[in-house]
């Protein structure tokens, strides 16, 4: 999620069914070229009983976009949060960290375009008044309004300019608008982020729905920059609580783009009840969630790709391995140490087969290696092992090794079991053309 410096670019204007318009501001930018890495086409998400979908131009930032998204959630809908570690959190992190206690929801407003961190008792009021809002308009209680915000770092919100809409976005719901819900919250992301799976519980059909938006600021501690789940089934907030983190680990976790850790990272996942009847799920630890949990991984997977694919001037997506590690633990340090070496992501940007700089990344990392065991594979190909270059290193093999879209690095560090598989991206200069000119 984009959270602080210039103007971010702009997805394309689209009128959908469920979009209130509203005055707008600002000067439009082109919309940027779909990145290299994204799908051809975004998939189809089916609608979900218990969920309504709406979104809106409210102006805040952009010109002829629409920048504002309204879920209304069936009553008794259930939810569950992760969000952002970082120190400097945004005041939607703060509200809805504190009202995911409650456990129930029944409406979602997002906006795009300013981030609502670092804006003080300001900030605080702005969420209040938007929460307050929605839920008039609604008919419930204001803790079971979940607010979130992406864009720049340090400016107020205008919130009246979400409030006014929020009745029409109310009117104009309907179960349909996955792919508007995706393009309102997007802020230099070139393509909107969608993922869907069915799961069975006890033989009874639940469908699985997911938005996310990211590019930049991105190595999520906790979720990623924005996302947002929501299931039919009826599960309770304790176990959907203890099935996301979970599940966020080896996803939304275990990817970076360029180190930093968003003040807005913020992952929900609703479940409405309003699906096939299926027997009563007390416990996460329930067998017949097993076909869930998986699915569920999946569609975290899935978006969180989308969001490396996406990554800020990216043209190659790269799949660090890390095995042989003192622990799960030491093995995620050391495939993020080098995920996130700028020597490394330029050299693949270069097609540059410099495996030296993977044996750097791994000293660095300050994690157990045993140098003299160490071994490194470009794909199938390995280029370093016993301290040394292997002895069937080929430079013709080992560069077209890391001249494709993607990439797969593999390490093993000598001293014990564990392992660990992390995405990131390359490094061009597009990366520096975007947020060197984010603000404007």
């Amino acid at each position: 999620m984009k959270s602080g410096g210039k103007a971010e670019a702009k997805p394309a204007a689209r009128k959908s069914a469920g979009s209130a318009k509203a005055p707008v501001a600002a000067p439009a930018k082109p919309a940027p070229a779909r990145a290299p890495l994204a799908h051809k086409r975004s998939p189809s998400l089916p609608p979900l009983a218990g969920v309504r979908i709406s979104t809106g131009q409210a102006g805040i930032k952009y010109k002829d976009r629409t920048d504002v998204l309204m879920v209304v959630l069936a009553s008794g809908t259930q939810v569950a949060g992760v969000f952002t570690t970082s120190k400097t959190s945004s005041a939607p992190v703060d509200w809805c960290r504190k009202n995911i206690e409650t456990g129930s929801a029944r409406a979602l407003v997002v906006n795009s375009g300013n981030a609502n961190a670092f804006t003080g008792k300001v900030g605080l009021e702005s969420v209040r008044e938007v929460a307050d809002a929605a839920a008039a308009t609604v008919g419930c209680r204001t803790q079971e309004i979940f607010v979130a915000s992406t864009g720049v770092i340090g400016e107020p919100l205008p919130h009246s300019k979400i409030t006014k809409i929020l009745p029409q976005l109310v009117e104009s719901g309907a179960a349909g608008n996955w792919l508007a819900a995706a393009e309102a919250i997007m802020t230099t992301d070139t393509f909107p982020k969608l993922a869907t799976a069915v799961a069975l519980i006890d033989g009874h059909r639940v469908t699985i729905n997911g938005i996310a938006k990211g590019s930049g600021m991105i190595q999520p501690d906790m979720a990623t920059m924005l996302s947002f789940i929501f299931t039919d089934a009826k599960l309770p907030a304790p176990v959907l609580q203890a099935l996301l983190v979970e599940s966020v680990q080896t996803s939304f976790n275990s990817i970076t783009v360029d180190s930093d850790t968003s003040t807005s990272d913020t992952l929900l996942f609703f479940a409405t009840g309003k699906g096939a009847a299926h027997p009563a799920i007390s416990k996460a630890t329930d067998k017949r969630l097993t076909h869930l949990k998986e699915k569920l991984d999946e569609v975290l997977l899935d978006l969180a790709h989308q969001v490396v694919k996406d990554g800020e001037g990216a043209t190659k997506f790269i799949q660090v391995e890390v095995t042989g590690a003192a622990s799960n633990e030491s093995a995620k340090k050391i495939a993020m140490a080098i995920g996130n070496s700028p020597l490394v992501k330029t050299a693949i940007a270069g097609s540059d087969a410099n495996w030296g700089r993977i044996v750097m990344a791994v000293g660095k990392a300050g994690e157990p290696a045993d140098r003299d065991k160490l071994r490194i594979a470009f794909g199938t190909h390995v280029v370093a092992e016993k301290g040394e270059r292997a002895t069937g290193y080929n430079e013709a093999t080992a560069t077209r090794a890391v001249s494709s879209g993607e990439v797969h690095i593999s390490v093993d560090v000598g001293v014990g079991k564990g392992s660990w598989t992390i995405w990131s991206c390359d490094f061009t200069d597009g990366y520096i053309r975007i947020n060197g000119s984010y603000r404007s």
